[in-house]
């Protein structure tokens, strides 16, 4: 048999393949009308090509290709920086009472998402860690969430966890959109509901966006010099405190002290009324998660995610049934069985087991139909933008260090 010819890329030549992978990603979507309708990102379309490309050449070549990934890693941290500088606590105010059901409900489906998934994974011979990542890591954290818990997860000895993140992540995205929707218009004609706004229209409900002022050059600059600032201050923070934590024997992801760290910066900056211009940070933090997803997506061994295919999609039948019944039994009735509540629910649908894009694009498809909800479109902005993200990373991180969820010896060997 012939031996196979493996060739390494450098940092600067893996940017590249990435970026070529994003723009040919961008033109696939924009060619296939179903990418575009299940918010599939340009990223992963870009890097599936890519990852079939590398397994042809193995196939037919014996000829392999690896990726740089300290760029790569880099841009995690950036990513999970931006979240945390976007989790304001003042906004808890605006959403009352209704906003902490919702943050609680989501708690609830992230618990219910990785238990039962790891009562599949341990159902299935696999180790129940595998389950967790394909729950709320990859349903309510999406693609990147549930690469970067993989990576964590492998270096302790979790063999497979990328190839499961890439696998579930990607399925999460295709039923949460495929199910938010009808789930919402069916809840919607099973209780007659209607909207207290008016009835149907054709202009979205979500406010359309204060103009921005065109600012000087110089402006734009000294802008962009203080998010690089900020954003490299923030992970610098998240590395001293994962010193500090790793001193008191405490294990915490890189990307997710990163996290807390913007979390501390963004809300001591809001107590001495610093603002923070979050524009540039925003699309920083998508630039780097387009970047990372695409480079740490290039190199998934797509034969290893066929092999696990029936697994899998048993988990994603299994993880809708949980998320839609926690919806519509729970958050649906906490919140008064109205028609607001059924627009949030289907919200929660979207971003329970997609993404946010999805779960605003469900309530939007839904107002178009039944009528507007500017509540549902509050509450559900409002716990995607700072809630979701840290509640599912503190959840996952309780939940795996629990010592059912251990990483040994099984995990090591693929078990």
């Amino acid at each position: 048999m012939e031996a196979m010819q493996r060739f390494e890329l450098d940092e600067l030549s893996t940017l590249l393949v990435g970026l070529i992978a994003l723009f040919v990603g961008r033109w696939i979507r924009q060619s296939v009308p179903l990418l575009r309708r299940i918010d599939m990102p340009n990223a992963v379309v870009g890097a599936m090509v890519v990852a079939v490309i590398v397994l042809l050449m193995q196939v037919f070549l014996h000829f392999d290709v690896a990726f740089g990934a300290r760029t790569k890693d880099a841009l995690l941290l950036i990513f999970f920086t931006s979240i945390g500088l976007s989790a304001k606590l003042s906004a808890l105010k605006k959403g009352g009472v209704p906003l902490v059901i919702l943050c609680g409900v989501t708690v609830l489906v992230l618990i219910a998402q990785n238990l039962s998934g790891a009562a599949l994974a341990s159902l299935w011979g696999a180790h129940p860690a595998y389950g967790v990542l394909a729950g709320s890591l990859s349903f309510v954290g999406g693609p990147g969430t549930a690469l970067a818990w993989a990576k964590e997860l492998e270096a302790q000895g979790l063999v497979h966890a990328q190839v499961v993140a890439v696998g579930a992540a990607t399925l999460a995205v295709i039923s949460g959109a495929l199910v938010s929707g009808p789930v919402t218009g069916w809840i919607v004609k099973r209780h007659k509901l209607h909207s207290s706004e008016g009835g149907p229209t054709d202009l979205t409900f979500i406010p359309p966006p204060p103009k921005e002022e065109t600012k000087p050059a110089d402006t734009q600059i000294e802008s962009l010099l203080s998010t690089v600032f900020v954003l490299a201050l923030c992970v610098l923070l998240g590395e001293k405190l994962n010193d500090f934590a790793r001193s008191a024997g405490v294990i915490l992801p890189g990307f997710l002290s990163a996290m807390i760290a913007g979390v501390a910066v963004t809300n001591i900056a809001d107590a001495f009324k610093f603002k923070l211009d979050f524009a540039p940070i925003e699309r920083g933090g998508a630039l780097a998660l387009q970047l990372f997803l695409v480079m740490a997506l290039m190199s998934t061994p797509l034969i290893s995610v066929a092999a696990i295919l029936l697994p899998l999609a048993l988990n994603v039948a299994l993880q809708v049934v949980v998320t839609v019944a926690i919806a519509y039994f729970v958050l649906f009735r906490l919140l008064g069985s109205d028609y607001d509540a059924a627009v949030t629910s289907g919200g929660f649908l979207g971003f329970g087991l997609s993404s946010m894009p999805v779960a605003m694009a469900t309530m939007d498809e839904v107002g178009h139909r039944y009528g507007p909800s500017p509540k549902a479109f509050l509450l559900i902005t409002l716990a995607g933008s700072f809630f979701v993200d840290l509640a599912n990373a503190f959840v996952a991180k309780g939940i795996l260090a629990l010592p059912f969820f251990s990483i040994g010896s099984a995990a090591m060997s693929g078990g």
